[in-house]
């Protein structure tokens, strides 16, 4: 099927979709935060089909994510997953025309409609 690759400083959240997503016959590839500065080049060598990355980490948020992934591969669908409401959060996520934000906590059937949607 397709290559997804999974960015999120939470190891149980890195687990936890690459089971519902391989469970569906994605390949995963599964990141912790890599260096921002290193986030674009890691994009063209993997070369996805999908990212799926949380809003929320120590180093950088899904905004950033973003912008780095689609410099180096325009137009790569992204998710964002984040436990947030904030309308802020939302205005900056839409305003990087994000593919879809999938609040958490989530089921499997709703993130394999998301990762659907978006290929």
């Amino acid at each position: 099927m397709s290559k997804i690759v999974v960015i999120d400083d939470s190891k149980f959240m890195r687990n936890l979709l690459t089971r519902f997503l391989e469970g569906a016959g994605h390949e995963v590839i599964s990141l912790g935060e890599v260096p921002a500065a290193e986030l674009g080049a890691k994009m063209l060598e993997l070369a996805p089909d999908l990212v799926i990355t949380d809003f929320q980490m120590p180093l950088y948020n899904g905004v950033v994510v973003t912008r780095l992934v689609r410099k180096v591969i325009p137009g790569l669908p992204v998710l964002v997953l984040t436990a947030s409401h904030d309308p802020l959060v939302m205005k900056a996520l839409l305003i990087e025309s994000v593919n879809r934000v999938l609040h958490k906590p989530l089921s499997s059937e709703e993130l394999l409609d998301a990762v659907r949607d978006a290929l």
